[in-house]
């Protein structure tokens, strides 16, 4: 099955790992850690896909694949969630989508808003299996 693109969308909350430098570097590439790596060898092969990955910084919020950034080190506490939900709201609202990955850690849920068809996989290091039948299911490369 092809995948559609505008009706599938993945949100990855970000990672403590990064690569050590100080140039901006796009935002699915500095994150070493979670799933990143994974994630980056599944669409390696189809660049379209970057454009609906979403990675949820708890510094910049919810910011696309491709977003130029630089290291930082913030963690995502409940006030920092609490704070981050309208934004990340507004930037939902501009990509809609019909069906959601959600490959984060609980707290991290609480800085979206709520989303349709949405599958949650909150370790997506140790359930890669599953989140690979999702992308399968989707027709994702």
């Amino acid at each position: 099955m092809a995948a559609d693109l505008r009706s599938e969308l993945i949100i990855v909350g970000c990672s403590r790992r990064k690569l050590d430098t100080t140039q901006p570097v796009q935002a699915l590439d500095l994150y070493q850690g979670w799933c990143f790596p994974q994630l980056r060898a599944r669409i390696a092969r189809g660049p379209a896909y970057r454009d609906r990955v979403l990675i949820l910084s708890a510094l910049h919020g919810l910011i696309p694949a491709d977003t130029p950034i630089t290291p930082y080190d913030q963690q995502l506490t409940p006030r920092r969630a609490a704070q981050l939900r309208p934004t990340t709201a507004a930037t939902l609202a501009s990509r809609p989508a019909s069906r959601v990955l959600l490959l984060l850690e609980p707290r991290y849920r609480d800085a979206l808003p709520d989303l349709p068809d949405t599958i949650e996989i909150n370790d997506p290091v140790r359930e890669w299996p599953k989140v690979a039948a999702v992308l399968d299911a989707w027709g994702w490369p």
